[in-house]
């Protein structure tokens, strides 16, 4: 038997497969399964500042704080779920397309294991080709957004596909339905002032942060839990959605976003969604400062985690 050797760089890069999330075991496939991570470790569609691609491999690396008792949600998620590290979708730097069609590949593997994608980017371009999976499996899903930008931008730099605008291109594949969606948390400076109509125009219902900060984390799980009716849930988080003072590892950070406790709360009240797939996308390692960014990003996928065991255990 041939002895193993580590991955060319020139077939999977080198930041690629780093580690397990939670020190899971690794698997091969989803067979069997209730959920599996993935890592999209992709950041060239990135409009400032660069470093996702280091992010699953800083979430997994930190993830190793966590345990798997969920005390508030009432679960232990290891009991309820069978899940494991799939490891990292095999991008390919500065290539969108193809890393499209290599995350809508991995997925779609997932999704027809029956097990639930966990996904850990990444920009936001990466949702795109997670949708593109999804879609193939339930046809058009509600999005769930939160984030501290729409991401419907029709063109940055003059190009279609960036992490700015992942959301107008699933809009325009009729991968999501608009009238069922939710974008939460959006703030900051803009350059067109009607970007939040131009959303509405679009079909979407947005909260901006200054409006979320009103309501409670109940209230909101409500408004959500309207606005998706039955339909089967895509949670896209960007880590941004949290102020820089817990999340200030991420590219394109907004100063009055949200404490990481109002985080929690506000995906705990969404647990009785049907949900499709998860990411968390954003986390840039090089500018976190003792890794509180990848840690808040790893309890935000452990809660989602939580929601999948807290489903399990009340159907059984």
């Amino acid at each position: 038997m041939n002895n193993y050797q580590p991955p060319s760089a020139s077939g999977s890069p080198r930041f690629c497969n780093m580690g397990r999330f939670m020190r899971l075991p690794e698997a091969k496939n989803a067979e069997g399964l209730d959920f599996a991570i993935l890592g999209i470790p992709f950041d060239t569609a990135a409009s400032f500042r660069p470093g996702a691609r280091f992010g699953p491999n800083g979430i997994r690396n930190i993830s190793a704080m966590i345990k798997p008792n969920n005390v508030t949600m009432g679960v232990n998620i290891m009991e309820e779920l069978k899940g494991a590290d799939l490891g990292d979708v095999d991008v390919i730097p500065d290539y969108i397309h193809e890393t499209y069609s290599a995350i809508e590949e991995k997925l779609t593997e997932v999704l027809n294991a029956g097990a639930v994608p966990i996904s850990l980017g990444g920009d936001h371009a990466v949702t795109l080709g997670e949708l593109r999976a999804i879609y193939k499996k339930y046809g058009k899903v509600a999005l769930v957004h939160f984030d501290s930008h729409l991401d419907l931008c029709d063109t940055v730099f003059g190009q279609k596909y960036n992490h700015g605008t992942p959301f107008r291109r699933a809009l325009e594949e009729r991968l999501i339905d608009p009238s069922c969606s939710i974008q939460m948390g959006m703030r900051g400076s803009l350059y067109d002032p009607d970007d939040f109509k131009i959303a509405a125009d679009l079909g979407f219902k947005v909260i901006p942060g200054d409006e979320l900060h009103k309501i409670t984390p109940e209230e909101l799980g409500e408004i959500i839990k309207e606005r998706v009716g039955d339909m089967k849930v895509f949670l896209t988080f960007d880590i941004d959605f949290a102020d820089p003072a817990y999340a200030p590892g991420t590219g394109t950070p907004e100063v009055g976003g949200f404490t990481s406790f109002e985080v929690l709360q506000y995906i705990r009240n969404i647990k009785d969604l049907s949900f499709a797939g998860f990411d968390i996308v954003e986390v840039a390692p090089p500018y976190d400062h003792s890794e509180i960014t990848a840690y808040l990003a790893a309890n935000i996928a452990f809660e989602f985690m939580s929601i999948l065991a807290y489903q399990k255990k009340k159907n059984k």
